[in-house]
């Protein structure tokens, strides 16, 4: 298992419900690790910024994002911003120790930096062509209301396959990208040459070229129906059929209305109940989901640790359920966000830990 791993989930048009992009992930970090959920208004600051890949990078304004992420880690393994972007890191290898860039450093830069997934994509390519490092290996997913890329980063040479329809299953165990490639490095197949890596017989089979063995991408329940009837809960029981997952996350991206991103910010989706936060005018969530200075725990993720599932457990499921009906009915009635939606994930957060005392 790869240092910012998590199994991605992608379902599109024509299953997914209102014709929307529905991505999921859930953390593949060692079980019981902290997860920080965090958010960050937009700024217009361009100072530069010091990676955790030890890179400095060219400052530039920041939209404004939510990020799922570990403990002490300035990036991000998974997360969203104003515009309706969902970046997440699916598998990485030989994560670099200085003066390059991390997988999760890319991550949030994509997010911060980006308006569409197309955007994200050039964002990460260009900043792994600038900062990147020759041995480190990456895999994203990237989504839009419209779209998803699955992009594959082996040192500076890069393959990205595009996904308009359908859905796909990203699990955490290697790169992804075979001889399906709708957009690369310029001169893919000459640079896989010169370095003896293919001999140009057959397809360009990106993953083969670097010896990776093929992802199983079997999807971990029934395949989602074409009649647009999969939905939001649908990938909360996606994501809770794996056992030992970490923090999940949920985004429904839509082209018109309002896009809505779940997080559990606690381990085993199945003992976790999913909070909606939503790009609201200003946008508050809970610091409950927050390591305090000087600790090592989110005081969410301590008293989940503490809960008595048998005790707690039908009712925080019943919590849940009325919270996705209230929101799901709200988004129907307005187009845009408003203050309402302020402190959604604040009030939600805080309503899960009052089962937890």
């Amino acid at each position: 298992m790869s240092s910012y791993a998590g199994d991605c989930f992608i379902v599109l048009n024509p299953h997914s419900e209102e014709n929307s992009v529905i991505y999921g992930r859930n953390c593949t970090r060692p079980e019981g690790e902290v997860q920080e959920v965090l958010y960050f208004p937009s700024s217009e600051d361009g100072e530069s910024v010091k990676c955790d890949g030890g890179a400095q990078v060219d400052g530039a304004p920041s939209l404004a994002v939510i990020l799922s992420k570990s403990a002490n880690v300035w990036g991000a393994e998974s997360g969203a911003n104003e515009k309706n972007v969902s970046v997440g890191i699916s598998w990485t290898d030989s994560e670099p120790d200085e003066g390059s860039v991390k997988s999760t450093d890319l991550a949030r830069l994509a997010l911060q930096r980006s308006s569409t997934a197309s955007e994200a994509l050039d964002i990460i390519t260009s900043l792994n062509e600038n900062y990147g490092n020759e041995s480190s290996k990456f895999s994203f997913v990237i989504c839009d209301p419209t779209e998803a890329w699955i992009l594959n980063l082996c040192g500076k040479l890069w393959a990205a396959e595009k996904i308009s329809s359908g859905f796909r299953k990203l699990p955490s165990t290697g790169l992804a990208i075979r001889t399906q490639i709708d957009k690369s490095i310029d001169d893919l197949g000459d640079k896989l040459k010169e370095k003896g890596l293919w001999d140009g017989s057959g397809d360009l089979d990106f993953a083969k070229s670097f010896s990776s063995e093929p992802s199983d991408a079997e999807w971990n329940q029934d395949e989602p129906p074409s009649d647009g009837g999969f939905s939001l809960t649908d990938m909360f029981e996606v994501l809770r059929s794996t056992d030992n997952a970490g923090s999940s996350q949920v985004s429904i991206l839509k082209a018109s209305g309002i896009s809505c991103h779940w997080f559990t910010a606690t381990p085993n989706p199945k003992e976790s109940v999913f909070k909606p936060f939503a790009f609201a005018p200003d946008a508050r969530i809970s610091p409950l989901t927050k390591i305090p200075e000087g600790e090592s725990t989110t005081l969410l993720h301590k008293l989940h640790d503490q809960r008595n599932w048998e005790n707690v457990g039908e009712l925080l499921k019943s919590l849940e359920a009325r919270c996705v009906e209230e929101v799901k009915s709200f988004l129907a009635e307005h187009s845009t966000p408003n203050q309402e939606l302020d402190e959604l994930m604040k009030d939600c957060v805080e309503a899960e830990v009052k089962f937890y005392r």
